[in-house]
């Protein structure tokens, strides 16, 4: 039986970052994988998403082009063609990954992998079954895109993995879900003048938004891309057909070609044997770890999505370095806890640490400083003059503890403000930061002079007026 030091199931953007790293501190390391290396990020989700939201991004700017001088007649677009041009992406990245695991000399195995004692791997395959022996397990397994059992079976009705399949796109489209996942997929579509509608039960989409941010994006989403919102209700009695799919939102029938269910995913855990480790999940479905990644058996490690983390590729990565660390190290390191969010919607959005709701609901005092794009130069020459940055700012300390941005390059924007809020700089240290002009980064420089009244591009607010 083959003997290694760490053992990482799954080989996703928390695994396979893990098995490379416990490599580099001299382990000898073992990497299952069931499906493709890179996981559902890089085959099935982020990437392949904003391969294809690049393109049709490109699409909408060339069809706008004559607000800033541009004429391109008869424009169109080929799905196929956008669809081989992600494959090929996918694929370079994923031979990438391959390369990577190699020269590291970890070694690979395809197959199902599973527990048969807490230091025993069995590897299901094709081939049969084998076993290895690990000193240290990381569990990276995942999770999966959640379809409750009201929906029906049909050609017609996808989940994000089966969407991105498609080499067409339908003529229109239901989004079921507001998240993340779900307005992404509805804003790629309605670039591409696909009629779209989303409807998402809770009161407004992106709930994990600040209010202006959420009504910022709804209102490009819905005035300039065309995309119908309807929040606050369930969609009931859905129904698909050979020529559509429809269901009824608040006594109103809603009819589409397909239907894209983006309703949350859970984690992946039922073929992992845990109770031969032993582990148990918990209420979600998921494997609970402190702040080093470890579970309640100690040389059981578990990162990402399966541990009920923010289910982001970023976030995994870093999980996995660190619990790579400390199954080889011994010397403890714990997990990072601040982490950016990027959303790619159109427009896009980030954001980092608390919300303004987040810090009310914990009773932190606060003062916001804001700082619009209408007012920035590089933002008007460019043609993206929409959205806004904004600081969360401990009204005691100065202390930057939040911040969200919403408009063009938001996902590149919010790196500036994370490294801010790890660092504990002040309002004043980032508003006496020299930023470059014309730049869309020197809004933040803006925002936080705007968070003491010390704006100079934008009006002051108004007093009011004194009485005799």
């Amino acid at each position: 039986m083959e003997k290694y030091d760490v053992v990482v199931i799954g080989g996703g953007p928390g695994g396979y970052p893990a098995a490379i790293k416990a490599a580099q501190l001299g382990a000898s390391v073992a990497l299952i994988e069931k499906e493709s290396l890179g996981g559902t990020c890089l085959n099935w989700g982020c990437i392949p998403t904003k391969t294809l939201i690049a393109s049709s991004s490109l699409y909408e700017s060339a069809r706008s082009g004559a607000e800033m001088g541009l004429r391109a007649a008869g424009i169109s677009f080929d799905y196929a063609a956008m669809a081989a041009r992600k494959d090929e992406i996918v694929g370079k990245l994923r031979n990438g990954i391959g390369a990577l695991l190699k020269a590291n000399s970890v070694k690979v195995f395809n197959g199902t992998a599973s527990f048969a004692s807490r230091n025993r791997i069995a590897i299901a395959s094709t081939e049969g079954t084998i076993e290895i022996q690990a000193r240290n397990t990381i569990i990276a397994s995942g999770s999966t895109s959640t379809v409750p059992g009201f929906i029906p079976a049909s050609p017609r009705v996808f989940e994000s993995r089966g969407f991105l399949g498609r080499t067409t796109m339908p003529e229109s489209l239901i989004v079921l879900g507001g998240g993340v996942i779900g307005c992404e997929f509805a804003c790629m579509a309605a670039q591409l003048g696909i009629k779209v509608t989303i409807i998402e039960m809770l009161e407004d989409i992106l709930m994990i938004l600040d209010a202006d941010v959420r009504a910022e994006l709804r209102a490009h989403m819905e005035g300039k891309l065309g995309v119908r919102i309807l929040t606050g209700k369930p969609l009931d009695r859905i129904s698909a057909d050979n020529s559509s799919v429809s269901g009824t939102f608040a006594d109103k029938k809603v009819q589409a070609a397909a239907l894209l269910v983006s309703i949350g995913r859970k984690p992946v855990t039922k073929e992992l044997g845990l109770d031969k480790v032993p582990l148990e999940t918990n209420k979600g479905g998921y494997i609970p770890v402190d702040d080093y990644c470890r579970t309640k058996v100690a040389t059981v490690f578990a990162i990402g999505d399966v541990s009920g983390g923010p289910q982001l590729a970023h976030a995994a990565t870093s999980q996995g370095i660190t619990a790579a660390s400390n199954a080889v190290s011994g010397k403890l390191r714990k997990m990072e806890t601040l982490v950016p969010a990027c959303i790619f919607t159109a427009p896009e959005v980030g954001s980092i640490g608390m919300t303004e709701q987040q810090a009310k609901k914990k009773g932190i005092s606060i003062i916001v400083g804001k700082f619009s794009f209408t007012n920035l130069g590089k933002a008007l020459a460019s043609g993206h003059a929409y959205g806004f940055v904004k600081w969360v700012i401990e009204s005691g300390t100065d202390r930057l503890i939040g911040a969200q941005a919403i408009g063009a390059h938001a996902t590149e924007l919010i790196s500036e403000a994370a490294v801010a809020i790890r660092g504990e700089l002040t309002v004043a240290e980032i508003g006496n930061t020299i930023h470059c002009h014309p730049t869309l980064s020197e809004s933040w420089m803006e925002a936080a002079h705007a968070a003491h009244g010390e704006c100079v591009h934008a009006a002051p607010k108004k007093r009011a007026a004194k009485t005799q």
